[in-house]
């Protein structure tokens, strides 16, 4: 037996080399199947696009921006952008639904990333084809990482929404930002006092209106990051307010307006 030993050690050794060097599974053909029901996905970038840095400064704050650009003979339109990260514990990061009069061509936002992974971006068009961009990203322990805040500070300012206008939008287009306090917990996320496990807790859906036309929503998860914002370039109408409804998982719900009566918008 002590003369099969080193054999059976460097065997062992051997296998778990060989496990270590093997390529981990492609998730994405189950995700295509759970996502979007084994419908195709056109694997091109003919109808919108996707950035992200290739290597993230920081894992819980990855900033990503999402283009629509539709050829100009082509009649169809982007109906909805469903953001998907391939190695994160909730792959779908938000679905947007595109207001069918808004002409939004290009939305900004702040995920979180928890491994390296592919990051996908499926542009579904209004006659039901699907079409792909995707980026990889080396990142890792987004959904994990501590908040910024501790849970009372969070709370003291939960729901407080501001907006930001670009000035150098061109004329008859908006290019807004619009921000939400929230901790968006992923329920992944350790106290650093307690110890504890934070309760998920996170914006689900938030929706974005020019008087009562819709610009875009999202139903969101846990890769969102922390105070969620977006910022968006779309075509605008003759209304006087900007307005926007979300709410969270714990079913509070929050609103704001804005006048939009500055000439020249």
């Amino acid at each position: 037996m002590k003369r099969l030993l080193p054999f059976l050690i460097f065997a062992a050794l051997s296998t778990a080399a060989a496990a270590q060097s093997a390529p981990a599974p492609d998730p994405w053909p189950d995700l295509q199947e759970q996502l979007f029901k084994g419908r195709p996905i056109v694997d091109d970038a003919a109808f919108a696009s996707l950035e992200a840095p290739p290597r993230a400064e920081d894992a819980a704050l990855v900033p990503v921006a999402m283009s629509v650009h539709i050829p100009a003979a082509d009649a169809r339109r982007v109906v909805k952008l469903s953001l998907v990260i391939d190695e994160n514990p909730v792959p779908l990061a938000g679905e947007f639904a595109l207001g069918e009069k808004s002409d939004v061509t290009r939305i900004e936002t702040r995920v979180r990333v928890d491994a390296y992974t592919n990051m996908r971006l499926i542009a579904e068009l209004s006659d039901g084809t699907l079409h792909m961009a995707k980026v990889y990203i080396k990142a890792a322990g987004g959904c994990s990482a501590p908040a910024t805040k501790s849970l009372d500070e969070a709370n003291a300012e939960l729901g407080k929404m501001k907006l930001r206008v670009i000035d150098d939008a061109a004329r008859g287009r908006g290019d807004f930002v619009v921000m939400l306090r929230h901790p968006n917990n992923s329920g992944l996320q350790m106290d650093q006092v307690t110890r504890l496990y934070t309760m998920a807790r996170y914006v689900d859906h938030l929706a974005i209106y020019q008087g009562d036309e819709l610009v875009f929503s999202v139903e969101g998860g846990i890769s969102i990051s922390e105070d969620p914002n977006f910022r968006f370039d779309f075509a605008r109408n003759q209304a006087k307010t900007l307005r926007v409804e979300a709410s969270d998982i714990d079913n509070t719900h929050f609103h704001a307006d804005w006048p939009l009566d500055r000439g020249g918008w």
